[in-house]
């Protein structure tokens, strides 16, 4: 596995009132949701990069509120036959 660092004001870690290793994981989280809501992860790499299971990662989106699918627009006018 790859190690990044990656750098964060001082004064985050205080206004969210958590350890550097709670913001590492948050943060990881977010990459993976951002990526897998762009396209550019599956739901099984995301979920990995994000340290979780899927079906930890599945229960987590739905926690956020965060779509399991992700459905294009032209994808969708296409099986609908709009296209």
């Amino acid at each position: 596995m790859t190690h990044v660092d990656v750098t964060v004001p001082d004064g985050l870690l205080a206004a969210l009132k958590k350890a550097p290793h709670e913001v590492a994981a948050e943060l990881r989280l977010a990459a993976a949701i951002h990526w897998y809501q762009q396209s550019l992860l599956s739901m099984e790499r995301a979920a990995e990069t994000a340290g979780l299971t899927r079906a930890e990662f599945l229960a987590e989106l739905a926690r956020r509120r965060v779509d399991v699918f992700v459905v294009d627009d032209q994808d969708l006018a296409r099986e609908l036959g709009d296209v």
